[in-house]
């Protein structure tokens, strides 16, 4: 009897003592998992920030994101894709009155026309966007590319600001317009650096004389099923890549900061661009772009 109650009590102490070293052991690795996560965390939201200021001034998100992996560290295509989708949240929010004016006003010719340019914008995108997809074009991951998108995107807008200050501007979208604005989505897309925004606002502006005001409206709103979409399509492709917790963290955090950043950002652009040109953007973008050239070269 003595011998199995010693036999008992020892393991018994064997089992506690099992169970203070699992507790241990796992404290001990959420511990390194926060101190993992934590500098990852802070990547996170900066690329959210960077995000959320760059995705509709004309300076090129896609080209910032690049140029701050290169020492942040590199991230998927569904995590760009999902924090531009943020980006996009703030512009849906912003615009949600018009946005529902366009869906249940269809009775008002001006609504009804204006949802089909909308449409016609964004399925030409659609169409080319597939086109490039089949044909496995991908990122560059060298920053030179991004340079020399940013000197000409802001050669680009100069020559646009020019020429709008020589001749009227309209308050109406044209079908022409629709078109090229379609165009000009796909076209910053395949090159990083562009900028959808400076793209779509600047070739409307040329191509139909439209104002500032009306070119950022056209080109935001056909924006948000643009983004929508290829956001849509990027996670329908790489759930399966992303089902660790730490990297839907990641997404969500990157999600919310970037569309709060976004939010405040557009709000102050609608309110600038009445009274100012995009000339400050088109210089900043020649100077960052030269910056980025020169700086391999300074060793």
């Amino acid at each position: 009897m003595h011998w199995c109650a010693t036999r008992r009590l020892g393991a018994a102490i064997s089992a506690a003592s099992h169970l203070v070293y699992h507790r241990r052991s796992s404290r001990n690795a959420r511990i390194r998992f926060n101190c993992e996560f934590m500098p990852d965390l802070f990547n996170v939201i900066l690329l959210g920030i960077i995000e959320g200021i760059t995705e509709f001034l004309p300076i090129s998100s896609t080209g910032h994101l690049l140029i701050a992996e290169q020492w942040l560290g590199q991230r998927s295509d569904t995590f760009n894709i999902v924090i531009q989708a943020g980006a996009i949240l703030a512009v849906t929010i912003i615009y949600w009155s018009r946005i529902v004016d366009l869906l249940f006003g269809w009775r008002d010719p001006a609504n009804r026309d204006y949802a089909y340019k909308l449409a016609l914008a964004f399925f030409i995108t659609a169409l080319l966007g597939l086109i490039v997809n089949k044909l496995g074009f991908e990122l560059p991951e060298s920053v030179a590319p991004v340079a020399w998108a940013l000197i000409i995107g802001g050669i680009w807008i100069l020559i646009a600001e020019a020429f709008a200050a020589r001749r009227p501007v309209l308050d109406s979208v044209s079908w022409n317009v629709a078109v090229w604005v379609g165009v000009a989505q796909v076209v910053a897309g395949v090159f990083p650096g562009t900028s959808r925004s400076a793209a779509t606002i600047f070739i409307a502006m040329l191509v139909g004389a439209c104002s500032r005001a009306t070119a950022t409206e056209f080109a935001f709103l056909v924006g948000i099923p643009t983004m929508y979409a290829a956001s849509a399509w990027s996670l329908w492709k790489n759930t399966a890549a992303t089902d660790s917790f730490d990297q839907w963290q990641a997404l969500l955090v990157g999600f919310f900061v970037s569309a709060i950043v976004a939010f405040v950002v557009v709000k102050w652009l609608l309110s600038y661009i009445r009274t100012h040109t995009f000339t400050p953007f088109a210089y900043y973008r020649i100077a960052l772009g030269l910056i980025l050239l020169l700086l391999p070269l300074a060793g």
